[in-house]
């Protein structure tokens, strides 16, 4: 269909994906475009976007990503009028597993075939060296892998404020505190989005870039067999001045055969680690429209940024750190994170009409792995509200494909629910004793 440039377009979600869209939408000439988001406060204090910081890598086994991930480095790296610091070309230090038709070994390829400035580290000793002196690792003993230059980590919440003043600057409403639960209709067409508090915004497009939050606030939509709501664990570790300025110039570590993956210290000394992987559901029931939703929720929350992970979750952390940094491992966590993602079964982003309602485009199904793509992903949502997406792309990213046979990204693919009783406590969060390491 043709959208007007001076209709009002309405983006539920002022996060990656809208926030993106909406930036690109108004450098092609759209002029009435507003974002909606449920948070009072913005940046989403809950949002996988806002946090400390995001992994920015070209190295996939999906050579369209591969490529589109260079395309969004060179935007960070260029445009520092847009971007100023918030991106941090550290390198990435990723690890493979000798198998040719791994995921990680498929993105070495990539990353070697488009170019990128990359060492192969083929044995333990050279991982090692991998790190500055003074950095004391595991022995790597029987691993490899390869240090790809071009890449690093982006303050994430940085990026979404810095592109938030942007789209506001050239004359997009953002309104905070507006909860989306449905769309408006009139003569079978959508015509607007209802909020929680009765307030209705007009709308000739609406673009649901709700993350996490898609499938549970529209679940007329139906999309919850097309994505899933998943609670990944996230562990931060306060170091003081001068332990983190051992680990300061280290390059972002990324373990694809598990998962694991951790960042340097941050400027305020915390070091963030995650493990890649199925995550977590909360499955809920709607309203009248059938199966339960997986939606995000945030237990025991006592920051912005914070909420207790299962024991469990916690647990395989506190492993994966003792693996790589082992001195970090021995350490008290200083807090912890549910991050929400909204998952596709074969990773592939939702960027599109959809097939039912032609005055709604989907962008959303980030996947954990969409941030790193901030400066570009909204051109191919612009592109698939004009029309001019190419083929590949449209049937790649159409909400009602089949699922694409692909080698997954995360080495775990069993997904766990998440049980309320499970969770950590403070004294969970105390170094462990020696003998569990």
């Amino acid at each position: 269909m043709s959208i007007d440039k001076n209709s009002e377009i309405v983006i539920v979600g002022a996060g990656c994906f809208g926030l993106s869209t909406a930036y690109h939408l108004l450098k092609r000439g759209y002029s009435r475009i507003t974002l909606l988001d449920s948070a009072e406060k913005l940046p989403a204090p809950h949002a996988a976007s806002t946090d400390i910081n995001k992994i920015v890598r070209s190295s996939y086994a999906d050579l369209f990503y591969a490529k589109f991930a260079r395309d969004a480095i060179a935007e960070w790296t260029n445009d520092t009028e847009l971007w100023g610091d918030a991106y941090h070309e550290s390198g990435v230090v990723v690890l493979v597993s000798g198998d040719a038709g791994s995921y990680a070994d498929q993105a070495y390829e990539n990353d070697v075939k488009l170019g990128a400035r990359v060492e192969p580290l083929a044995d333990a000793a050279a991982l090692r060296n991998a790190f500055p002196p003074g950095v004391k690792t595991c022995s790597f003993e029987g691993r490899k892998g390869y240090l790809n230059l071009d890449g690093g980590w982006a303050h994430s919440s940085q990026g979404i404020e810095r592109l938030m003043w942007r789209v506001r600057a050239m004359g997009a409403r953002i309104v905070a505190g507006k909860a989306a639960v449905d769309l408006v209709k009139a003569g079978g067409k959508t015509v607007g989005v209802k909020c929680a508090d009765g307030s209705v915004f007009p709308a000739g497009l609406v673009v649901i870039a709700a993350g996490s939050w898609t499938a549970s606030s529209f679940p007329s939509l139906k999309l919850s067999e097309k994505c899933t709501a998943t609670g990944q664990s996230v562990g931060k570790i306060q170091l003081t001045p001068e332990e983190a300025e051992v680990y300061r110039k280290n390059p972002v570590y990324l373990d694809l055969t598990t998962g694991f993956y951790i960042f340097p210290p941050s400027e305020q000394n915390i070091v963030k680690c995650a493990i890649h992987t199925a995550g977590y559901t909360n499955p809920q029931p709607t309203r009248e429209y059938g199966p339960t939703v997986s939606t995000p929720v945030f237990v025991g929350s006592h920051a912005e940024q914070a909420s207790r992970v299962p024991k469990r979750a916690l647990q395989e952390l506190r492993q994966g750190l003792a693996a790589v940094f082992p001195d970090l491992a021995a350490k008290p966590w200083h807090s912890t994170r549910m991050c929400w993602y909204l998952d596709t079964p074969d990773e592939d982003w939702l960027i599109g009409f959809h097939p039912s309602d032609p005055q709604v485009v989907l962008a959303t199904a980030g996947s954990g792995h969409a941030y790193k793509f901030l400066p570009v992903l909204g051109r191919l949502v612009a592109d698939a509200i004009e029309g001019t997406m190419a083929l590949e792309l449209v049937k790649k990213f159409a909400v009602d494909r089949p699922t694409h046979s692909v080698v997954h990204s995360r080495p775990d693919f069993e997904v766990r629910k998440l049980e309320f009783n499970d969770m950590c406590t403070e004294a969970d969060l105390l170094p462990p004793p020696s003998t569990n390491l």
